[in-house]
C-alpha cells in the first residue's frame, strides 16, 4: 500500500510539474516557449537523464530483490537489511537517481519554469519526505541495527567509487 501512495505521488507531482511548468512558460519564456530547438535539446536531455534513473532504480531494485527480502512479500518491500553492493557506501542510492527523476521530465517537456522551478522544489519535497518518512521508517523496521549502519553510511555519496557501485550490475561490489 505503501508503495502505491508514493507512486501516486510522484505522479502528481511530475504531471503538476509538467503542467505547472508549462503555464509559467507563456508568461515568463514566451520565446523558448515557442522553440522547437529548444524542446528538441531538452528532450534530448531529458532522454539521458530518465536512462540514468532507470539504470540507477533497476541496479538497487535488484540489489534490494536479492539481499533485502525474505519469505514472501509484496512487490517492492523488503525485511532485510541491505548493507551490500552500492549500499555498503550510501543508504538512499535509488533515491539519489530518483532526485533526477523530475529534472529529466522537465527537460523532456522542454520547461525552463519546470526546471528552474518546479523540479528543484520537487527535489527539496523529496529530501523532506527522505528525512521525515523514509528514515523513522527503516529505524522502526531495523532498530539499532540501522541507527548503527546510519552512523557510518552517509544518505549520499557523489565519490567516484560510490557512483561506480551505483551503475555497477548487481553482483560486482556486493563483496566488498
Amino acid at each position: 500500500m505503501k508503495a502505491v501512495v508514493r507512486l501516486v505521488i510522484w505522479l502528481i507531482m511530475l504531471a503538476g510539474g509538467v503542467w505547472g511548468g508549462l503555464l509559467l512558460d507563456r508568461q515568463l519564456f514566451p520565446v523558448i516557449y515557442r522553440s522547437p530547438e529548444v524542446h528538441l535539446a531538452g528532450f534530448i536531455i531529458g532522454f539521458f537523464l530518465l536512462k540514468t534513473v532507470m539504470t540507477v532504480s533497476r541496479n538497487t531494485g535488484r540489489t534490494l530483490a536479492k539481499y533485502g527480502r525474505e519469505g514472501e512479500l509484496p512487490r517492492m518491500e523488503t525485511n532485510r537489511l541491505v548493507t551490500k553492493g552500492v549500499y555498503l557506501y550510501m543508504r538512499h542510492p535509488m533515491h539519489l537517481g530518483l532526485l533526477l527523476f523530475p529534472f529529466a521530465i522537465a527537460f523532456m517537456a522542454g520547461s525552463p519554469s519546470f526546471i528552474l522551478i518546479i523540479a528543484p522544489s520537487e527535489v527539496i519535497f523529496m529530501l523532506l519526505m527522505i528525512k521525515w518518512v523514509e528514515e523513522p521508517e527503516a529505524i522502526r523496521k531495523f532498530g539499532a541495527a540501522y541507527l548503527k549502519y546510519a552512523q557510518h553510511t552517509p544518505w549520499f555519496c557523489l565519490k567516484r567509487s560510490c557512483l561506480q557501485a551505483l551503475f555497477n550490475k548487481v553482483g560486482k561490489t556486493e563483496n566488498k
